[in-house]
């Protein structure tokens, strides 16, 4: 690896030859470094990523993995992944050859990470983004094995996470909410189950109090100051529910307080933010147990579950991409079906 000094600039600069993607041999040079060292790291890192060698630092990976998510995913879910990855992974990883990555360096990382009091559902995220920067390695540029998957798993997802209200808190609840707006999108929230992302993305020309229904087909998010409506969590995320004559009724009186509107406004013009703080105010007000924005679509999938209705069903009303989304979710809630079930058997006979 041949590195030459620019006399009059006092730096150093590399030129090779190199083969790219379609075989063809091309040259290369690159100038400005500081130190040799620099120069042949540079060249070294270079010829890596034309020859999918895993001969390279974690911050080299790193970029290419994330060029490569980058038109994959959603720009929100990109923006997750780049934040997890800049402030939980590289400060710990960047600088070492990523074949020199242990199994023991993750489970100091992993220690480092435990001790600073973030949730088992959070903690398990960083590692599956840190498996998947190795995975990457391994399929595209011929790492032998993830020393994450040695380590094993960190955190532990949903774990003591969700909670739900009966039918019975929930009206105790929403009747001392005496805000208008709130007050009907925690109904909207509770008696369809849809995600807060859905509800606030929600426009007028998505309701159709004639067929009762709610057409969901975007979901809203707030990023770096902006409002960014984008297409749903997965394919059946995008659905139509059936909504009751109640529910019809209160969407139809609080659309007639409102002034001048358009089909394209949306019904709720404000960020996450506003109803976690007024969820906690009507707690305290009402005396019942405060849960997360989140978990009054667990409270209408047990409602659902207490009803009787088939897990199917309720996944599609959900809009899980796969049935089994709801069984790994709700089966905990199941159990006491099984002695009604061996009832209904019994009278059978």
């Amino acid at each position: 690896m041949p590195v030459y000094k620019n006399e009059k600039r006092k730096t150093y600069y590399c030129a090779f030859y190199y083969q790219d993607w379609t075989g063809e041999r091309k040259k290369k040079k690159k100038e400005g470094f500081k130190k040799r060292s620099e120069a042949q790291q540079w060249e070294r890192e270079f010829l890596a990523k034309q020859q999918n060698n895993a001969d390279m630092n974690f911050g080299t990976l790193v970029k290419l993995y994330m060029e490569d998510v980058e038109t994959r995913v959603r720009y929100t879910t990109f923006q997750g992944k780049k934040y997890i990855v800049n402030l939980k992974i590289l400060p710990y990883f960047e600088n070492m050859n990523i074949v020199d990555i242990t199994p023991n360096h993750i489970r100091k990382w992993q220690n480092i990470l435990k001790k600073k009091g973030f949730t088992q559902s959070y903690l398990k995220t960083i590692n599956i983004q840190l498996s998947a920067i190795f995975n990457f390695a391994i399929k595209y540029y011929n790492l032998k094995s993830s020393p994450a998957l040695k380590a094993g798993s960190m955190g532990k997802k949903g774990v003591n996470t969700m909670q739900f209200w009966t039918l019975k808190e929930f009206k105790k609840f929403i009747k001392c909410d005496d805000k208008p707006i709130s007050n009907l999108a925690f109904k909207i929230l509770f008696w369809t189950g849809m995600r807060s992302g859905e509800l606030i993305a929600l426009t007028w020309e998505d309701i159709n109090l004639n067929d009762k229904t709610i057409n969901i087909s975007k979901t809203y998010t707030r990023l770096n100051g902006k409002d960014i409506i984008n297409e749903p969590k997965t394919p059946k995320s995008k659905r139509i529910i059936s909504i009751s004559d109640h529910l019809c009724k209160d969407i139809k009186t609080y659309k007639e307080k409102l002034y001048k509107i358009k089909e394209s406004d949306r019904l709720f013009n404000f960020t996450k933010f506003f109803l976690p703080y007024q969820m906690e105010r009507v707690c305290k007000i009402s005396g019942v147990k405060k849960i997360r924005i989140h978990d009054l679509r667990h409270s209408h999938a047990s409602l659902l579950i207490e009803l009787g209705f088939s897990p199917l069903l309720i996944s599609e009303r959900l809009g899980h991409e796969k049935i089994q989304t709801t069984l790994n979710t709700y089966s905990h809630l199941y159990p006491n079906k099984q002695n009604v079930l061996a009832k209904k058997l019994d009278d059978l006979y």
